[in-house]
């Protein structure tokens, strides 16, 4: 597997723990007391850019290594899961 394919599966990864990352630790205005005018009450008090980004680096970064070791070293795949539902043929 070459490099530019790491690179776009890590970066998918990355993306979708963007989703999980992004709400934690979140203070909205409401909670804050603070709404700005011109703003909706459940936006970010303070938002913090640099958490959410090292925080999603690296939560994608265990679970793109855990994703990795299992594919490519143990070689698990969709194949691999057992059926559950009985074949009715």
């Amino acid at each position: 597997m070459g490099i530019v394919s790491v690179i776009a599966e890590y970066f998918i990864c990355w993306w979708i723990t963007l989703f999980i990352v992004l709400p934690i630790g979140l203070r909205t205005q409401a909670d804050e007391k603070t709404v700005i005018n011109g703003t909706i009450s459940s936006a970010p008090a303070k938002f913090r850019p640099m958490r959410v980004f090292v925080g999603t680096t690296a939560l994608a970064a265990v679970l793109y290594a855990c994703w990795y070791i299992a594919t490519r070293v143990y070689g698990l795949n969709a194949l691999s899961i057992p059926r559950i539902v009985p074949d009715f043929h």
